[in-house]
């Protein structure tokens, strides 16, 4: 009977391991918790279009908005961890546990880390009829009409709404939030000119401002960016400024087999020696920073205390 059980639990172990060196052999699906349009979307886009040509199978994008990334989140967190669901991680997602009461879901151990793929910060856009033309005259603007500018985020305690709510601590004027389902509809209102500013991230304004039909004044990285080297950071327009960059990244379900991520690790690897693939993903004004699972990992700790920190500094709520 020993003999057997033995036996038998080698040849699910043998199973096991065909089954991940098989990997994948049915199409995979990536969860993108946010609406079509913004960065996470255009990026597992992107990736997922790689990954097909490089994994002969099909890499699929569903999109699952609502609640600031938690629907999305929850639904790959409760997948099978098999490695054929993937979930687009922004940074969005260690910010959630400091604005809600509760999230259904453990944003560290409800997950395998498969690797980091790119950074980067926002932009502060005005519509093109804004008569402010630098931040110091939006804040002159803003100082002068008290309560009756408005700004457009993607959504409560999204990163764009803590950008905004940090410039209004760094300069004291007062202005009115209008969250949006996401950061597409944001661009949509300022070129409505329905809100009077916002700070959506690079992908989804960087055409606008180069078409000339909104207007960049400051961005919210550590450095300027290469797209718009004649715009300054919020570090440079601000007596007190402040940085503040997002990510991106892939992970599966936690007790995913490592086998998964090391193939799409692999297959990515190998895309980034392609410069068409390299400046696709930078496209948008984003920064590769391609890590591996174990250091993408190792990186999420420090960035829960991180956001905790600052949505708390800035009081943010939801709503």
């Amino acid at each position: 009977m020993r003999r057997t059980m033995l036996l038998s639990a080698a040849a699910l172990l043998a199973f096991a391991g065909q089954a991940s060196a098989q990997f994948p052999d049915k199409p995979v699906r990536i969860i993108v918790p946010f609406t079509a349009g913004g960065s996470p979307d255009t990026t597992a886009r992107r990736v997922a279009q790689r990954l097909t040509q490089e994994l002969n199978q099909q890499f699929i994008v569903e999109n699952k908005p609502g609640a600031a990334g938690n629907i999305g989140a929850e639904q790959a967190a409760r997948a099978a961890p098999d490695g054929y669901t993937l979930l687009m991680m922004a940074n969005s997602h260690v910010i959630n546990p400091a604005l809600y009461a509760k999230v259904n879901y453990d944003p560290v151990k409800d997950f395998t880390p498969i690797c980091l793929l790119v950074r980067g910060g926002h932009m502060m856009v005005v519509p093109l009829e804004s008569p402010a033309k630098t931040v110091g005259e939006f804040i002159d603007l803003a100082k002068a009409n008290p309560g009756k500018l408005f700004y457009g985020s993607g959504g409560s305690g999204s990163p764009a709404h803590l950008a905004a709510e940090a410039f209004r601590q760094a300069t004291g004027i007062d202005y009115v939030h209008v969250p949006y389902r996401g950061a597409p509809e944001t661009v949509r209102a300022l070129l409505a000119n329905q809100v009077q500013v916002g700070f959506p991230t690079f992908d989804t304004a960087l055409s606008q401002v180069q078409q000339k039909t909104l207007r960049a004044l400051a961005t919210t990285g550590s450095k300027r960016s290469r797209q718009l080297p004649d715009t300054p950071t919020l570090l440079e327009a601000l007596p007190k400024g402040f940085s503040l960059e997002g990510w991106l990244g892939l992970v599966a379900p936690a007790g995913t087999p490592p086998e998964v991520g090391r193939a799409i690790v692999a297959a990515l690897t190998k895309a980034l020696k392609d410069p068409a693939f390299r400046e696709s993903m930078e496209s948008g004004g984003q920064e590769l920073d391609f890590m591996p699972g174990p250091e993408f990992g190792a990186l999420l700790p420090g960035e829960l205390v991180k956001w905790k920190t600052l949505v708390l500094s800035v009081g943010a709520k939801v709503e």
